[in-house]
């Protein structure tokens, strides 16, 4: 029974990275698309390809997420599959309403909320909860929106003076670089949370003694990100590349730059953050220095309301399943 759990943790925790893929598939794409360098199908693939790169820069995050916010040592097969079925089932929700809300905080809430109804508070690592996703949460969109509006402001200083036409003709190319640092910064963070969750299974299980991420752990989840990505999440790409403000290649190039640039660094000091919530207050910020009505502050509304509840929803899921599980003898 134990190595059968095991076996539907690799499953769902593959399910919940394919998704992930294509829920957060805006995340990179959404603002080249809106400005129209490149179509809805190249821009799957572009980003796709360079997500699955990404997957391969470093397992920080991972260790972060399998080991750093609840004990590795204690928790269950059925906590972790409780976890990944919270995360799928808001993700599923928020993807089907346009919500760009965080696979990330879906992941971590489910993670905490199951883990507290099977061995209660003391399974939590609060320190390590607060310090690499409270912290963060509250942080990085700060960082995202600041980032978001100076470098537009910098451009703007420096291109006041060039035909509108000319300039999104550079920013055209320049987007794409931008686009596939976005992607790969992407695929460092995210595809790593899913690393994270098998490897702390494969401990739990004793088949592994230390939380090392294997190979083939890695390769499996790069290739299903990708694979989702590729899929495409369109409901979300609308919401972000033109319900939020209208784009432009200048636009899109500052918001992308802005929030790779603070994923990657994340991603390097293994802080699991959110890329939904960077890249959405980077395209705020950049609305934001056109003129402050600029920004459709309804819809932004919504997606703040999205962030707030993903964590605690995701936990109570969780919490729910694991119940259920639990009285039905698993």
């Amino acid at each position: 029974m134990t190595f059968t759990l095991l076996v539907v943790v690799i499953i769902l925790a593959l399910v919940f990275e394919y998704i992930n893929g294509f829920h957060d598939a805006a995340n990179a794409i959404a603002t080249v698309v809106s400005t129209k360098v490149l179509t809805p199908r190249m821009a799957v693939i572009y980003g796709g390809i360079f997500e699955f790169i990404g997957a391969f820069s470093g397992t920080h995050v991972a260790k972060t997420i399998g080991a750093g916010i609840v004990d590795v040592h204690v928790v269950t097969q059925t906590v972790i599959i409780c976890a990944l079925l919270g995360a799928i089932v808001w993700n599923l929700i928020t993807w089907y309403y346009g919500l760009p809300s965080s696979s990330s905080h879906a992941l971590i809430g489910g993670l905490i909320g199951s883990s507290m109804a099977f061995g209660g508070l003391d399974t939590v690592n609060v320190h390590g909860f607060v310090s690499k996703v409270f912290v963060p949460m509250i942080s990085s969109p700060l960082l995202g929106f600041l980032g978001g509006f100076i470098i537009m402001a910098m451009l703007f200083w420096l291109f006041c003076r060039f035909h509108p036409d000319r300039v999104n003709k550079y920013f055209r190319k320049f987007q794409l670089i931008s686009a596939a640092f976005m992607a790969f910064g992407h695929g460092s963070n995210d595809a790593q949370k899913t690393m994270g969750i098998i490897t702390m299974a494969l401990v739990s299980y004793h088949f592994l003694d230390t939380f090392v991420v294997p190979t083939w752990v890695i390769i499996a989840c790069a290739t299903t990100m990708g694979m989702g990505t590729m899929l495409g999440g369109w409901r979300i790409i609308r919401t972000m590349g033109t319900k939020v403000i209208k784009l432009k290649p200048i636009h899109g190039f500052a918001a992308q730059a802005t929030a790779s640039s603070i994923i990657i660094s994340a991603s390097h000091f293994g802080i699991p953050i959110s890329t939904t919530h960077v890249i959405t207050s980077s395209i705020m910020g950049v609305g934001s220095t056109v003129r402050f009505s600029a920004v459709k502050w309804g819809v932004v509304g919504n997606i703040v309301w999205a962030w707030v509840l993903t964590i605690p929803i995701c936990a109570l899921i969780s919490c729910l399943l694991f119940y259920l599980l639990n009285w039905i003898g698993l």
